[in-house]
Formats: structure tokens, C-alpha cells, sequence
């Protein structure tokens, strides 16, 4: 056996790489999984790349114009919203009127509610005490 045969040989696979070579190679490497994604989940993709449209359209300031645009719309829409937000609110009152629910019934129940814990609390710490009295 020579020492060449005794030293480790590099192949072109494993031979140190370069920085170059590595980011080369990584760069292919994500071009590949990126390729592989979009193949496979093309909506996610879609999703992906509207979301960072928003997130980048949302950082930039807005123009004279896209405001002017943007405001009877604007308007428009929070309007709506408030008719949409008074409709609900007033058919909640009127249901929890309907079926006899109030801020004051409510207060009532949950003292009632208290009121029997507590009894129960006292009436069970009574009885067991009444029980450790009995075993002695």
C-alpha cells in the first residue's frame, strides 16, 4: 500500500467548495425548491405574493391623486359600516327586551348566583367541620 492510497481522496462532489461555488449552488438550490413550490401550490404562491403586494402598498405613502380617488369610496364604505353596526346593535336591544333580558336582571342573577355559592360553600365547610368533630 502506498500513502496515496492512505490519504483520504476528493472526488468533484466533495472537494471544498469555494464562497462563490457555495452561494452558486445555494442559489440553484432555491431557484429548484422555489420552482417545486409553485408547481405544487400555485394558490399559495398567489397568496403569498398579494399579501407582500399589500404589505408593500400599505407602507408607501399615498399620492394626492389615489386619495382624491379613494375618499368618496372611503366614505362610502364607512358609512355603511356605521348603518350596518346601529341596525345590529338596536335588533340585539330590542331582541334582549323581547325576551326579558336586562343589564339589571343580569346583575340580579349573577348575585343570586353568588349569594348560592356562598351558601353552599359555608353550609359544605360547616358540615365537614361537623364531621371531624363527630370522628373524635
Amino acid at each position: 500500500m502506498t500513502d496515496r492510497d492512505n490519504q483520504p481522496s476528493h472526488t468533484a462532489a466533495q472537494a471544498p467548495q469555494s464562497p462563490r461555488q457555495r452561494a452558486i449552488s445555494a442559489y440553484e438550490d432555491a431557484r429548484g425548491r422555489a420552482s417545486d413550490t409553485l408547481g405544487q401550490a400555485p394558490l399559495i404562491a398567489l397568496a403569498g405574493g398579494i399579501a407582500a403586494g399589500a404589505l408593500i402598498a400599505a407602507l408607501l405613502p399615498r399620492t394626492e391623486a389615489e386619495t382624491r380617488l379613494v375618499r368618496p369610496t372611503a366614505r362610502r364604505v364607512k358609512s355603511s359600516a356605521r348603518a350596518a353596526l346601529d341596525a345590529a346593535r338596536d335588533t340585539g336591544k330590542q331582541r334582549l327586551d323581547e325576551h326579558g333580558i336586562s343589564r339589571e336582571k343580569g346583575q340580579e342573577t349573577i348575585r343570586n348566583l353568588l349569594d348560592g355559592l356562598t351558601d353552599v360553600a359555608k353550609a359544605s365547610a360547616s358540615a365537614a367541620a361537623d364531621a371531624v368533630r363527630n370522628q373524635g
